[in-house]
């Protein structure tokens, strides 16, 4: 299962439907968000207009109710009868029936009209309604009563209720509102007016609020308080935005719901909306679950184009791999023919021919591999053991010193030392300071007996560095270019110089010449090389591609810090020395 898994089919088919998945989620989720923005804006701009509308349709209702109250309120006959004063009963009589008929006539000339009351300062009330009037004698205690006392003139809205507010014989709902009857002549107020309408219009222009089923709309007084509502009971209202002028109109959007208020801008009355998110989200839901429904569709779709695709690929690599087994047992006599991919059909044809060569050389190793072991054989015979061409220097050495020969025996016993060991490169070609200054020793005895006197070597090491580690064959490269290069064609007499300086946390082991020394574009062309490793054709001799190689193995097994550092001036001298780490205490061994 889990090489399954990691199998390129598997890995193909993984991407391919997360990439194509991906998309569509994201390109779902971008069309969903902006959706969801263009929601909302519509349902800020609908609930705009909506209110605006409201505001229309109470204002058409306040112009019409405003006129019907002036029918009394400016009605001279009206007030004149409500003036007048008699003791005559007939005449009172009279006088009564005049104001009934008045009141009457008003009431008769609207259909939505359920009662018109009429209260005089003197405790006197005229009534005109659907029902048989039976008066509460309690109004003028009631708050609505005093509110048109105290109106001056001007038209007050009380609100909806679920009764007549003073006949008791009326239990339908209406919307009371009234003014106060003035007396122009006298200027003094002389009772009040109040209708009665049916409250149809009122709810009608507050149901044009509701943006869905659960919305709550209430019309609020100046004192905040609920005259009407079309939610029963009503509940406690939360803090609704405040409103500062009649212009006011106000949209908030919350977490909860949307919420809308204006203010009529006829009176200090507002109108609110409040619609939960639940009547919001309607369509917002819908699309939500229209796109689940198309993304799921398109996930299964992207699965099976995702599998079609990734067999595609991995059909053939399956072949090539069948075949590739059946060539690691042996069989090179399959062929693998497939159709796909040009690249996989460059792979295929490329893997046909490799197997193809791969035969044919099989048959030409079977043919030559009795001549091949005869070679091998003859060469085997024909090498000369190392230990041979010690044993016979050794032996060489012993005779000259039987002869007294030590000049020539010394040279050879050197010379014998030197081949012993240069030839031996074990564990990792590390050897002590120790070990490479005894080599030394051997070079620099056949290299003063080959000058004849001609050279002085000087040597100052100190004891507490012999026993530091440093690749094999380090020092004798650079004597022997400082002799070759410096001092062998010298004139006079020429001085070799071996030495240790500690800079800081680095040890170098300097060798310095008294000899011809180097052109300033000769030293230029040694630095490059060891610092860009240029080849051997761009320089000028051999020596700069051993001292090259030479910083390579310092740097490679302390680090690129450390090397060779060259200086010379010519026919002044070189000097080379070797950068190695200074040791911890305790380390130097290691």
């Amino acid at each position: 299962m889990r090489n399954g898994f990691h199998s390129i089919n598997h890995l193909l088919f993984l991407l391919f439907l997360f990439c194509m998945s991906g998309i569509l989620l994201i390109v779902s989720l971008l069309y969903y968000n902006r959706t969801t923005e263009q929601y909302h804006e519509k349902i800020s701009d609908l609930s705009q207009k909506n209110v605006a509308q409201t505001a229309g349709l109470f204002s058409l209702l306040y112009e019409g109710y405003d006129s019907l109250s002036k029918s009394i309120t400016n009605n001279f006959e009206m007030i004149r009868l409500l003036n007048e004063k008699t003791d005559e009963p007939a005449i009172a009589y009279i006088n009564e029936q005049s104001i009934t008929n008045i009141i009457g006539a008003i009431f008769y000339s609207r259909d939505d009209l359920v009662g018109i009351h009429v209260i005089t300062n003197r405790g006197k009330i005229y009534n005109y309604g659907n029902s048989m009037n039976v008066l509460d004698s309690s109004y003028p205690k009631e708050e609505w009563y005093q509110q048109l006392r105290d109106s001056s003139g001007k038209l007050v809205w009380l609100g909806v209720y679920a009764h007549s507010l003073i006949d008791l014989n009326e239990d339908s709902p209406v919307f009371a509102f009234g003014r106060q009857i003035y007396d122009l002549n006298e200027h003094k107020p002389i009772g009040v007016a109040l209708f009665e309408v049916n409250p149809g219009p009122v709810l009608d222009a507050l149901d044009n609020l509701k943006l869905g089923e659960h919305s709550e709309v209430y019309l609020i007084n100046q004192q905040s308080q609920v005259v009407s509502s079309l939610t029963e009971p009503v509940p406690v209202l939360p803090n609704l935005p405040k409103l500062e002028s009649s212009r006011d109109l106000v949209v908030e959007q919350k977490d909860s719901g949307i919420t809308v208020a204006s203010r009529l801008p006829f009176s200090d009355w507002s109108v609110v909306s409040i619609t939960p998110r639940q009547d919001l989200n309607v369509e917002l839901v819908e699309t939500k679950r229209y796109l689940l429904i198309v993304i799921s569709i398109l996930i299964i779709v992207s699965a099976v184009v995702a599998s079609l695709v990734s067999r595609t690929f991995s059909k053939p690599l399956k072949q090539l791999i069948r075949e590739m087994k059946q060539v690691e047992i042996g069989n090179f006599r399959g062929m693998v023919n497939v159709s796909s991919y040009q690249e996989i059909n460059i792979l295929v044809a490329s893997f046909n021919r490799m197997v193809s060569r791969i035969e044919e050389l099989i048959e030409r190793v079977k043919v030559s591999s009795v001549s091949e072991k005869n070679a091998e054989l003859h060469a085997l015979q024909s090498q000369v053991n190392p230990h041979f061409l010690y044993n016979t220097l050794d032996m060489i050495y012993w005779l000259l010193d039987e002869k007294e020969n030590d000049r020539l025996g010394e040279l050879i016993l050197s010379l014998s030392s030197m081949f012993r060991y240069s030839s031996e490169w074990k564990d990792g070609a590390k050897v002590t300071l120790r070990e490479e200054l005894e080599q030394i020793h051997h070079y620099l005895t056949i290299i003063l007996i080959r000058l004849e006197g001609r050279l002085r070597v000087e040597t100052s090491v100190d004891e507490r560095w012999l026993d530091i580690r440093l690749p094999k064959m380090t020092v004798q490269p650079i004597i022997e270019n400082a002799v070759k290069y410096g001092l062998e064609s010298l004139k006079r007499q020429g001085v070799l110089k071996l030495y240790t300086l500690e800079v800081g946390d680095v040890l170098k082991i300097i060798v310095e010449d008294n000899g011809n020394g180097m052109n300033a574009e000769r030293l230029a062309w040694l630095k490059q090389s060891l610092n860009r490793q240029i080849p051997k054709e761009s320089g000028t001799g051999s020596s700069g591609i051993g001292l090259q190689n030479l910083h390579r193995r310092i740097q490679h097994m302390f680090g690129e810090r450390y090397g060779l550092e060259i200086e010379s001036v010519p026919d002044e001298g070189t000097k080379v020395a070797v950068m190695l780490p200074l040791p911890m205490e305790g380390d130097v061994s290691k």
